[in-house]
């Protein structure tokens, strides 16, 4: 982001709270966690972005002279003699240290993922004031990381039912969600979110984050595919020549192109053309054809698809009694994909015989920008301040609400015996070991983690051996 401000990287009233504290307050400990909402637990993901790309850069004089400037006419306080602290003692760095569990690791709802204090007793109140970013860059694609790995919790359960095998699961949920997202960032993080689970995409934006965030030289494979506008641009008239045309430039030994097939009447793209004049060509084009129905209701045209395409082409029995196309015809579908449909798609196939080794999912908005913070309810709230040398618990327990009750005192993160992961209070530790290691202290990354640890720790089990792996890794 060009001209960043970090000390503007805030909500307003954020400003005039280093004139609340208590007289005497010296450390702020604050902690990030998903109160609940639509899953049951979280993929954490994005804090090494978060820092890399801003907290690695410190403030310089020219933004607290905008800072200033701006807050005052915007009607707050600015504390000048803090930020000019900061810029003399810590050379423009915030003075605060960053705990978190490592990227990828699968957290239970209402668990403390990260735990934020300042480092400086004269800087109490930074904790609290870089709450609006921070949280922003948890929550969002932690979000995103999570909602993708429930889709595959569901496309691997159905795999492993009707599939002989799980290895094209990487690449059974493709991100089509770049155009879908609020900006080029959350593009980038959401698409990379996605690539924890999957390595399917079309979002350029996440590769570029994975090598510069994630040491992740190639996070993610695409295939040619067409668009609508490529296809009719041929006229209706010519239809076919337009598919001819897809698999004279990109069909080929090993190679995988995909084609919408729906630009005006799919079933007579499939019955006379695919499988009529293309039929040859299909069969003998020493790859893989996808084609992508794009309208109607995604359960009931899916199913129709693969059943006229096996009519057409044929299909065998795999060793779980499920059809299976030839493995040079396959379909996608991109339109209307959540984690609904995708579970209605495979429930009807499955119960129509159809393997899920026939399909894969394209998903957009649903994926990148149907997220918001409540969906996981994320927070960050103070849990223990120091006043004049003592600790104290700090929590908020509102009596209409006792599911934004928050935790109190210097927070831990401990895997139990039977694998569960528990938050506790630190002074509790004891010789236990605290999942919650430093990240991040006054301007320093201090562990670098690469996207394939990521995708390791973010694994989804598939058979009893690997549940307890995974329980006591």
């Amino acid at each position: 982001m060009q001209d960043y401000n970090p000390i503007l990287n805030v909500d307003s009233y954020k400003t005039s709270h280093y004139l609340q504290y208590p007289e005497g307050t010296q450390y702020v400990s604050s902690y990030i966690e998903s109160r609940g909402g639509q899953f049951k637990e979280a993929v954490f993901f994005g804090l090494q972005a978060f820092i890399t790309q801003y907290l690695s850069q410190p403030i310089t004089r020219n933004d607290i002279e905008e800072a200033e400037e701006l807050c005052l006419a915007h009607g707050v306080p600015f504390n000048r003699a803090g930020w000019e602290y900061i810029l003399e003692a810590h050379q423009g760095y915030l003075p605060i240290e960053i705990q978190a569990v490592p990227e990828g690791t699968v957290v239970p709802v209402q668990n403390v993922l990260a735990q934020v204090v300042n480092t400086d007793p004269k800087c109490f109140w930074i904790t609290s004031y870089v709450e609006t970013a921070l949280l922003r860059a948890i929550w969002y694609p932690t979000t995103v990381a999570t909602q993708s790995r429930e889709a595959k919790k569901i496309i691997q359960r159905y795999l492993e039912e009707t599939a002989d095998t799980l290895d094209g699961l990487p690449f059974k949920l493709h991100d089509f969600g770049a155009r879908g997202a609020s900006s080029g960032e959350t593009a980038a993080l959401g698409g990379l979110a996605h690539l924890v689970n999957f390595q399917g995409t079309d979002t350029v934006a996440a590769l570029v984050a994975g090598r510069r965030f994630y040491n992740a030289p190639m996070a993610g494979f695409s295939i040619p595919a067409a668009e609508h506008s490529t296809m009719t641009s041929w006229g209706r008239e010519h239809e076919t020549e337009a598919y001819a045309n897809m698999l004279t430039q990109f069909a080929g030994d090993g190679r995988v192109v995909a084609v919408v097939s729906d630009s005006y009447n799919l079933w007579n793209a499939i019955d006379n053309i695919w499988g009529g004049e293309l039929k040859e060509r299909v069969e003998n084009n020493g790859g893989t054809l996808v084609i992508r129905p794009d309208s109607g209701d995604p359960v009931d045209v899916v199913t129709q698809t693969i059943e006229r395409l096996m009519r057409i082409f044929g299909a065998r029995i795999n060793s779980k009694g499920y059809r299976v196309l030839p493995d040079y015809i396959r379909v996608i579908q991109g339109d209307g994909i959540s984690l609904h449909t995708i579970e209605g798609i495979l429930a009807a196939m499955k119960a129509r015989k159809q393997s899920a080794d026939n399909i894969a999912f394209g998903m957009g908005a649903e994926l990148l920008q149907k997220v918001h913070r409540d969906t996981m309810k994320f927070a960050m709230k103070a849990s223990a301040v120091r006043v004049n040398g003592l600790w104290r618990d700090v929590f908020k327990d509102p009596v209409t609400d006792t599911g934004k009750r928050s935790k109190k005192g210097r927070l831990a993160l401990i895997r139990r015996g039977n694998g569960e992961l528990r938050t506790i209070r630190e002074q509790d530790l004891g010789n236990r070991q605290n999942l919650l290691q430093p990240v991040f202290r006054n301007g320093k990354l201090l562990t670098e983690q690469s996207l394939e640890d990521i995708r390791r720790r973010a694994a989804v089990p598939h058979n009893e051996d690997e549940l307890v792996m995974a329980a006591v890794s």
